[in-house]
């Protein structure tokens, strides 16, 4: 019995004349985390299905499908049994490969799809005749169309069939590479990581930047951001970060800027420096965590001072969301127990007893003006710490 992995891409087949070409990063996206992982993969497209076929017979399956749930663009996977286009066969097949699964199952139904015209059984029948012979071999199972507990699904196509079990869940989304590329300004907290997160869900290639200020933030904080990251790039893949050295201009900030403008004259800077750190690895976008009212800088007036120093568009994937409803996406995507480390990151360094909620562009850029210094800010580029980031797994 020969076993393979059936991949649905659901969206995908959305793109029209473009679909080949999402298809196509699709399995270049899977190709490469499974060779670095699992081993070698052939790819085969069948209609709305890629089929997934070992190179070698002692690949790890559970891992590859483990893997391949992860990877942005697959909505559904299933790892199946593939044998000869005869009914005796499949019916032989399905009660050896499904055998486990049946034996703890109460209830269980039959699904065929018949691509191949030329078999003689069509849909209906194909599923009345190995659904009988399933009762026959498993006495206690019972048949239920609406719930059951295991779906038996029989694909019967052009050169083989192919039995397999419930399908698993993908991670959704589009391939990551087919929505150009952004730079996500990613602290230790909980909303950075989830923003990142969704917007590469969107098919964006992701870049992160960092701001790090030693020796007020530790290189364990900078280490949690590691963790975080490569929570997020078991989805999306590679990530490039970039850490920054911010102490200088936090220390500029303090000195200069007036104190209930620190927090907004800090978040004008990282504007700044990200917009030009993106530019460089030709992102069209930064990306941010920033919910409407969760802290004194992001408060509409706030936002809108930030915004005015970005050189790019800024997503805000989290803008409209309440805490409760990102901690819930943070717990799916395992990054909350990470976030809640108790390492502060440069956010908290010098915060003001009582910052200006309702800033206007006029303050924000009068605090900026009386600390700029041309060459802390361009210095904060050009030594920034590159860093390759790949999933944990």
């Amino acid at each position: 019995m020969k076993e393979i992995i059936l991949l649905k891409d659901g969206e995908l087949a959305l793109k029209g004349l473009n679909r080949r070409t999402f298809e196509d990063i699709l399995i270049k996206n899977i190709k490469q985390r499974l060779k670095a992982s699992v081993g070698e993969f052939r790819f085969v497209r069948a209609q709305s299905t890629t089929v997934i076929e070992p190179m070698n017979e002692d690949v790890d399956f559970d891992k590859a499908v483990d893997i391949i749930q992860h990877v942005f663009g697959v909505v559904g996977i299933s790892r199946a049994a593939q044998c000869e286009k005869d009914i005796d066969i499949i019916k032989e097949t399905a009660a050896a490969y499904l055998g486990d699964e049946l034996s703890f199952a109460r209830t269980f139904k039959v699904e065929a799809k018949r691509s191949d015209k030329k078999f003689p059984y069509n849909s209906p029948q194909i599923c009345n005749e190995v659904g009988g012979y399933l009762l026959s071999k498993f006495h206690h199972l019972k048949v239920d169309v609406h719930h059951p507990d295991v779906t038996v699904n029989v694909e019967v196509r052009d050169h083989h069939a192919f039995i397999h079990g419930n399908q698993l869940r993908g991670a959704g989304g589009m391939p990551t590479g087919t929505g150009g590329k952004a730079a996500v300004l990613i602290s230790g907290g909980i909303d950075s990581p989830v923003a990142a997160w969704m917007m590469a869900k969107r098919g964006i290639q992701l870049t992160a930047v960092h701001f790090a200020s030693p020796p007020f933030t530790s290189e364990r904080a900078e280490m949690k951001v590691h963790e975080l990251l490569k929570k997020v790039a078991r989805y999306s893949g590679r990530i490039d970060l970039y850490t920054v050295h911010f102490t200088e201009i936090q220390e500029k900030i303090r000195d200069c800027a007036p104190e209930e403008m620190f927090t907004i004259t800090m978040r004008r800077l990282m504007m700044r420096i990200a917009s030009e750190i993106a530019k460089r690895q030709d992102c069209a976008a930064l990306i941010t965590g920033e919910s409407v009212g969760q802290v004194a800088s992001q408060t509409i007036w706030a936002l809108g001072c930030t915004d005015d120093a970005a050189t790019l568009p800024v997503f805000r994937p989290c803008i409209g969301m309440d805490k409760n409803e990102i901690i819930e996406i943070s717990r799916k995507i395992d990054t909350f127990d990470i976030s809640i480390e108790p390492y502060e990151d440069c956010c908290t360094v010098f915060t003001p007893k009582h910052p200006r909620t309702k800033p206007t562009l006029a303050m924000a850029k009068d605090a900026e003006n009386a600390m700029w210094d041309d060459e802390l800010f361009h210095k904060a580029i050009e030594t920034a710490q590159h860093t390759v980031i790949y999933s944990a797994d």
